[in-house]
């Protein structure tokens, strides 16, 4: 079993930046795929950043290619999402969630483990 709380979440300004951490307990954070997935009301659960246990395979949603950064610390435990040039329709509850296949995918049915979600709040 996976335990995970999100962090970071907040209010910035269009153009700022947020870094979200997902801090783990459980299990080791280094055997899963991870993934970072955003949702508003009446929309459906989207990824935005996910990656393989390896760390090999790395990929973005295209509307956040080049301003997002997803990344692990292991000693910690810990992933994060950090988020830079922040655009109103980044504004969203940001979730992390684990695999454990370790893939990565970015098909949220594939995800065992979720965290409780943090609001990001962009204004324009």
């Amino acid at each position: 079993q996976v335990q995970l709380v999100e962090s970071g979440g907040g209010l910035v300004q269009a153009g700022g930046s947020l870094r979200l951490s997902c801090a783990a307990s459980g299990r080791t954070l280094s055997n899963y795929g991870m993934a970072w997935f955003r949702q508003n009301p009446g929309k459906e659960r989207e990824c935005v950043a996910a990656f393989s246990y390896t760390g090999r395979t790395v990929t973005y949603a295209d509307s956040v290619k080049g301003r997002f950064t997803i990344s692990r610390d292991n000693a910690k435990n810990t992933v994060y999402l950090q988020m830079n040039s922040l655009k109103p329709e980044d504004t969203a509850v940001y979730y992390c969630a684990a695999d454990v296949f370790g893939l990565g995918t970015t098909s949220r049915h594939e995800y065992e483990y979720w965290g409780q979600g943090t609001q990001v709040t962009v204004s324009s």
